[in-house]
């Protein structure tokens, strides 16, 4: 093991690229262990590509097997190598957007019984024994109930992994020393969503009230920025991996052409246990997720 171990909990694949891809490169290129679970396969995601609609749930029903080579392509360009599916593959379904009839099937993880999916969680904890934890805060981000899910069995697994008398079969306790959440600050969708517009783009992402967004958070809640400029060209071809669900070229990931680095290269948490360290940058934020540790 290393002496740096980072374990994050996403609920679809390609969610971790989105908001985290830049720094899983970083802290890989620079030797700390850093393990990926996806909760689901993101079966009843949308469809970009037309040649592939066939995969939908309402057809095939294939996508999430098409989805999972889509992450393993996405974790060769951000150089991950120890990625999981929570369970195993197929064991828990996505459960689609909130009030569709894919949240009512028994198999999605919307529906999991909460224990069982933090104890899947709690023995991957007690495994690879992290130092910092890195999952969605209480709303999922956006609402998603996948990713409300995902908070609630990471939060849940974090705890119990701690339990001397819980589980002893799954390894020893472990105490995780740092809980972020990822967040883009209202100040930096402002400013990127104003960019978008001056550039002259159409798409409606660029007409929208960053009000009306509920994936932002308030600046004055961040309290850390993580510098991965240096990797955002793996988090760009980690995008791409994802072609079904991810388009680079318009919208909100045509920030990183109108905002430069600042838009996807830096990303925010915010530090929910544990205490916070420096080095911090000049808005007074943690510069290191691991700062503080050791």
């Amino acid at each position: 093991m290393t002496d740096r171990r980072m374990l994050l909990v996403h609920a679809h694949p390609d969610d971790e690229t989105i908001g985290t891809g830049a720094t899983m490169a970083r802290y890989v290129a620079d030797g700390a262990q850093v393990t990926l679970v996806t909760a689901t396969s993101g079966e009843e995601g949308e469809i970009l590509l037309s040649h592939l609609d066939h995969l939908a749930a309402d057809q095939t029903d294939d996508l999430g097997a098409h989805r999972r080579v889509e992450l393993g392509a996405a974790m060769a360009e951000l150089g991950v190598t120890d990625w999981r599916l929570l369970g195993g593959p197929g064991k828990y379904r996505d459960s689609g957007m909130i009030g569709t009839p894919a949240n009512d099937r028994p198999d999605c993880f919307w529906r999991a019984d909460l224990l069982t999916a933090a104890t899947d969680i709690v023995a991957i904890i007690r495994e690879v024994r992290p130092h910092v934890v890195i999952t969605y805060d209480m709303f999922g981000g956006y609402g998603h109930p996948d990713h409300i899910q995902a908070h609630r069995a990471t939060t849940y697994a974090v705890s119990l992994a701690a339990v001397p008398s819980f589980r002893p079969d799954l390894g020893q306790p472990w105490q995780v020393f740092k809980v972020y959440w990822p967040g883009i600050p209202r100040s930096i969708m402002m400013a990127g969503i104003e960019a978008l517009r001056a550039s002259g783009d159409q798409s409606e992402f660029a007409t929208m009230d960053v009000d009306s967004l509920d994936f932002v958070i308030d600046d004055d809640v961040v309290t850390t920025a993580i510098d991965a400029t240096a990797f955002l060209d793996s988090k760009m071809a980690a995008l791409r991996a994802h072609a079904t669900q991810v388009s680079v070229d318009s919208g909100f990931f045509a920030l990183s052409n109108n905002l430069g680095n600042q838009a996807l290269g830096i990303e925010y948490y915010q530090l929910v246990a544990g205490a916070k360290s420096g080095p911090f940058d000049a808005q007074g934020r943690e510069t290191d997720l691991f700062a503080g540790i050791g």
